[in-house]
């Protein structure tokens, strides 16, 4: 299924704030494996994609980096939410629920069957 660029561009920043809170750090590659298990293969995220916005939580003080060795040896920047960072994922679950709960009305009251992966069913 097609995911339009909008509703994935509004979701990555909680996605990766929720990802990073389990209190783990973790590094891009596992980051995008996670966005794809989450979304049951649904969403596949690109390197484009996921460091800009890193980039960006970073420079906004939500989430902190280190560099830190694999167990191959190599250097990976681990990235690890902030107290900012869990503040934003706080708001932000607030703002999705409200939205959430307004399609579910919407869903609801125009009487649609739920979607599955053909379409409408």
């Amino acid at each position: 299924m097609y995911i339009e660029k909008d509703l994935v561009a509004a979701a990555a920043t909680p996605l990766v704030l929720g990802i990073l809170a389990d209190g783990e750090s973790s590094y891009g590659y596992a980051i995008l494996k996670r966005v794809n298990e989450l979304s049951g293969g649904q969403m596949q995220w690109t390197d484009g994609m996921l460091y800009p916005l890193l980039h960006r939580l970073e420079r906004l003080g939500h989430i902190a980096s280190t560099w830190q060795l694999s167990e191959n040896g190599r250097r990976r920047k681990h990235y690890a939410l902030t107290a900012s960072g869990r503040a934003m994922l706080a708001e932000r679950r607030m703002q999705w629920d409200v939205v959430a709960d307004a399609l579910n009305q919407v869903w609801r009251s125009v009487l649609l069957p739920p979607a599955t992966a053909e379409g409408w069913a």
